[in-house]
């Protein structure tokens, strides 16, 4: 049996979440290998190329050099959202395969920007949603699809964490162009796609209202948010993100026969508790810490070497999108807002 050959990945930008999880997601993967490294710092590209056995480290101005690397055959897109698309669609116009990490851009025109550089080149995008890999997400989607919580009727969700004031906040978390928002589009993105993929429908309608405990500080991007969601069916969401509230992040959803909880949700370094009741009738089951990110990667690295379809792909990434900017719409006109996944979305 000829073994087959690991997917050569690049990572770009290394901030906190490469540093913590990506690369070290490398040394877990079956099917991925870390090629090379691409940061602003390049003594730091070459820092971290020697601790995670990257052969190749470059900084962001040699991007172009990284792309012709033959070992190279995808890129992991870690940078600031803002710079999201342009990495992506230069690694596209290379022929390398794109793994983005969320929000995949901060614009609607961004997303269909990278998804046409993808499919022009031929190259195949997936958009970092970890859930759709987690044990613990993929058994309450099974629940959910199984009927056995009747018609879903409410789901809340939340994911808040602290940023304290001080400089050991990236500055782009606060920059709205970096960033393109605040925690809709750190945490609250998590919310919105994981209830879109659990249902497998899409929300009509949104409503919402941000606010900042300082309001100097947060000036250009929201503190927190509360948003409404209104999905076929009469199903109804309801959830909020911050950055001035202490890590937690749940997902709890109601049925006509029952209702199921998993706490945490969306963190990557707990160990998941899905709970619920259904028909009368207790059920608990615990997950195990496991890394999200080599799932993923070796996803990713499956679809590449199959030549097939990834999920999610760059329409999830684009929805998602289309979705938030009509939260923030919501926030801004108060009330509620239509959302339009128009004929010409891919």
């Amino acid at each position: 049996m000829v073994k087959t050959k690991r997917v050569g990945y690049a990572v770009v930008g290394l901030g906190a979440i490469s540093q913590r999880a990506v690369l070290p997601a490398f040394r877990h993967s079956k099917k991925a290998e870390l090629v090379a490294v691409v940061s602003g710092d390049l003594k730091k590209a070459k820092r971290l190329a020697a601790r995670f056995d990257a052969s190749a480290s470059y900084p962001y101005d040699d991007f172009d050099m990284c792309l012709a690397n033959p070992d190279v055959d995808a890129v992991f897109i870690a940078t600031d959202n803002g710079t999201h698309a342009r990495f992506s669609i230069k690694a596209a116009e290379a022929g390398r395969h794109v793994l983005c990490e969320k929000p995949m851009a901060t614009t609607v025109n961004e997303c269909r920007q990278m998804i046409q550089a993808c499919r022009e080149n031929r190259v195949r995008m997936m958009i970092a949603y970890r859930k759709y890999f987690d044990p613990a997400s993929l058994a309450l989607k099974k629940l959910m699809t199984s009927g056995k919580l009747g018609r879903i009727r409410l789901i809340h969700s939340a994911f808040t964490i602290f940023l304290p004031p001080g400089k050991s906040v990236p500055a782009w978390h606060l920059d709205p162009v970096a960033s393109g928002g605040g925690s809709l589009m750190d945490l609250g993105v998590y919310c919105v796609n994981t209830i879109r993929w659990l249902t497998g429908k899409e929300p009509k309608e949104a409503a919402a209202y941000s606010w900042a405990t300082d309001p100097t500080r947060f000036s250009g991007v929201e503190e927190s948010i509360s948003f409404q969601l209104k999905f076929p069916e009469d199903l109804l969401v309801q959830a909020s993100a911050s950055f001035g509230a202490a890590q937690a992040n749940f997902l709890k959803v109601f049925g006509e026969k029952g209702w199921a909880s998993l706490d945490p949700a969306f963190a990557y370094d707990e160990e998941r508790h899905l709970l619920g009741k259904i028909g009368g009738r207790w059920f608990e089951k615990r997950f195990k810490i496991m890394d999200e990110f080599a799932l993923e990667l070796d996803a990713f690295a499956d679809c590449i070497q199959r030549k097939r379809d990834p999920e999610p792909d760059g329409r999830e990434g684009l929805h998602d999108v289309i979705a938030m900017q009509a939260i923030y719409r919501a926030a801004r006109e108060g009330r509620w807002v239509p959302i339009k996944f128009s004929a010409q979305n891919p």
